[in-house]
């Protein structure tokens, strides 16, 4: 069966899955991101991405301004994904959006089979952001300082003028997120981080154990912000195995 929808786009599919995976990309980030990661799962998975409006095919649809918002509209697209135990992977501000999706399948008693929080800290852990107020030279300095984007795209102007709105919308999105510092899941919840990530500390990692009632552990690798893309098959690994251990017990 076809998933994919202007808001979900399969990145790969099996002819009898035993489980779903969505990703959920980072502020300025896209579906197509994720592919490298897909490649690595196991035959019995399909795995899909969150394609936020404002990017690529989505280019001239207007943005999403609210992490909310986001989420009340990807909770619409998700009814063809339910059939399977569905596990959402959110990285950055994805995990945010992720969390509140987890929270609104919860509340209509679909809830998914777990959570996999990576480099974000928890809803309860809140910090003070104005990144998106500065000007195009100061989005691309934090880029840089993320992971080095940014002092590539400074040479790119046409690359800056093509991609800066969809990252000054997302930044002011999760910048602006004031999730209930209370608010809990019944689903097990994996946090993953990069051990140098300047986002994330180890204690905003931990404390997403305060925010299930079900099973949370927690995966550090050696890293920063994009961790992942240097660990794809290790990330994709504990994944699986969270979602598969997710999938039991449920």
């Amino acid at each position: 069966m076809n998933w994919e929808n202007s808001w979900v786009r399969d990145l790969r599919r099996v002819p009898a899955p035993v489980g779903h995976v969505l990703f959920f990309p980072h502020a300025g980030g896209a579906a197509t991101y994720f592919r490298p990661l897909a490649a690595h799962f196991t035959e019995n998975l399909d795995v899909s991405a969150v394609q936020y409006p404002g990017r690529q095919e989505r280019l001239r649809e207007p943005f999403v301004t609210t992490i909310e918002s986001l989420a009340d509209q990807v909770i619409c697209e998700l009814e063809p994904l339910l059939g399977t135990p569905l596990l959402l992977f959110g990285h950055s501000m994805g995990a945010a959006v992720a969390y509140e999706v987890a929270r609104r399948l919860e509340s209509r008693e679909r809830p998914p089979c777990g959570l996999v929080a990576s480099g974000r800290r928890a809803p309860s852990m809140t910090r003070e952001e104005v990144v998106h107020r500065g000007t195009d030279e100061e989005v691309l300095a934090e880029l840089a300082r993320l992971d080095g984007t940014g002092q590539r795209l400074l040479s790119e102007p046409e690359i800056v003028r093509m991609v800066m709105p969809a990252i000054r919308n997302d930044y002011r999105a999760i910048e602006r997120y004031l999730p209930d510092p209370s608010s809990t899941l019944g689903v097990p919840i994996l946090c993953l981080t990069g051990d140098g990530d300047p986002q994330v500390t180890r204690a905003e990692a931990e404390a997403w154990k305060g925010h299930t009632t079900a099973d949370f552990r927690e995966l550090s690798f050696s890293g920063g912000y994009f961790y992942l893309m240097h660990y794809q098959s290790d990330v994709v690994r504990s994944i699986e195995s969270f979602a598969f251990e997710a999938r039991t017990v449920r």
